[in-house]
């Protein structure tokens, strides 16, 4: 560890003469080194600066040189997401109170200047005027968890689209028998065949290399696919143990669900209203009036991805429920856009959301229980399809858990249930 020089006035730390002085920390976050501050919390004078290093040892180091000055009310950190993770994370393990901080504006750097010990200074007094009062999400259990494999997920969807891409411009310039004899084959089914070719005898050069680009770009997208399925598939299983009620939600998918999961976090008392959330998601208008004009604006900020999110299931429910296609008609009767009707249908979808993670309703009977009740009854998919004017395939979906339809799977389980019911009084 290696401590920083102070202006005179400046405490470095180790013991304070009074025991009863209230102290708050900040932290300006780096991958190799935290360069913390202490600042009275009553007089608001800095009390000292010091680095430690991105270690458990550093971590413990920098609480025990926080706690030297007196006590401690709290640590206002930059970056708990990225680099302050890990020290995030013991913080919360000592029982520390820990705020996110967000970085300076440009304005305040351009007349405070920028520097290490500055912006952990800053930091420290973001949370004394009280500008900082976010709470860090959680980086533990099963939140934590789906957010590194998405991360993972989207990493190989990237990848896979990019050698997609590289695929067909590879076809295109292609000499022109390679060419002819790739275009033959449904687009489907071109990365699995030309993934299976094998060396000609009668190739020229160009001809024998055009072909093991072909076939190396055909094994790394057949690779990211079926890394891309492990991963779903193991994020279908946590999102359905994190939310269950969350994924009953129509229009919410294993990717909708997990990105909302991870902007929420785990610990959900850090969201204390629907209209937070809506916010925290780009989903709450802005004020913008002025004068006799009164009007709102569309919200920028916020999680983009959470906001893009929020877009999907808006999309799919104009789709596929009855209710938000409804809705839509009466809108657009009203005079309003399709953008602007997009904007209404993502806060209310937001309000299901929060409803869902904080006050979950009575989950939909699952897919596995339809089946096994319409076995036990001795019925044929096509009966049960038959009695809910549904298609086969989609009764078929939902017993494989591929497709949820709550209000269909209820109904189900009912008329089920009761055919049992009735035949064993028989």
């Amino acid at each position: 560890m290696h401590r920083m020089t102070h202006p005179p006035r400046q405490v470095t730390g180790g013991t304070h003469s009074d025991a009863k002085i209230h102290v708050t920390g900040g932290v300006d976050s780096h991958s190799e080194v935290h360069v913390a501050a202490a600042v009275c919390t009553l007089s608001h004078r800095l009390l000292g600066v010091a680095r430690f290093a991105t270690t458990s040892a550093g971590y413990v180091q920098l609480l025990v040189w926080l706690r030297s000055f007196g006590l401690l009310d709290a640590v206002g950190i930059e970056g708990t997401g990225s680099y302050a993770a890990g020290l995030t994370r013991y913080l919360a393990g000592e029982d520390v109170v820990v705020f996110e901080v967000d970085r300076p504006d440009r304005k305040a750097r351009r007349q405070h200047g920028k520097s290490d010990p500055v912006d952990a200074e800053a930091a420290a007094r973001a949370v004394l005027s009280g500008r900082a009062t976010g709470t860090p999400k959680s980086r533990e259990g099963i939140i934590e968890a789906i957010r590194v494999l998405q991360v993972v997920y989207r990493s190989a969807v990237k990848d896979r689209t990019a050698a997609n891409n590289q695929f067909s411009a590879a076809v295109i310039s292609a000499p022109a028998q390679i060419r002819e004899e790739v275009e033959q084959i449904p687009d489907r089914q071109r990365i699995a065949r030309v993934h299976r070719w094998r060396e000609r005898s009668g190739d020229n050069l160009t001809d024998q290399a055009t072909r093991q680009a072909l076939r190396e770009l055909a094994w790394r997208s057949n690779l990211l696919s079926e890394q891309a399925a492990r991963v779903e598939a193991e994020l279908d299983v946590l999102t359905e143990q994190a939310a269950p009620a969350l994924r009953d939600l129509a229009g919410v998918g294993v990717h909708t669900a997990a990105q909302l999961l991870i902007t929420f976090g785990g610990n959900t008392e850090r969201i204390t209203s629907e209209a937070a959330f809506a916010h925290l998601c780009g989903a709450a208008p802005i004020p913008a009036s002025s004068g006799k004009t009164t009007r709102h604006r569309l919200n920028r900020g916020g999680d983009r991805a959470a906001n893009s999110a929020l877009w999907r299931i808006v999309m799919a429910r104009r789709l596929y429920d009855p209710r938000t296609r409804a809705y839509v008609q009466r809108r657009r009767a009203e005079g309003l856009s399709d953008r602007e009707i997009t904007r209404c249908l993502k806060r209310y979808v937001a309000r299901d959301i929060y409803r869902a993670l904080t006050r979950p309703a009575p989950l939909a009977p699952r897919g596995k229980q339809l089946r096994q009740l319409r076995l036990a009854a001795g019925l044929p998919q096509r009966v049960v399809a038959k009695q809910f004017d549904i298609p086969v395939k989609r009764l078929s979906r939902i017993e494989t858990g591929i497709t949820r339809d709550p209000e269909t799977q209820t109904r189900i389980h009912a008329w089920l249930t009761q055919h049992h019911t009735t035949q064993h009084a028989a």
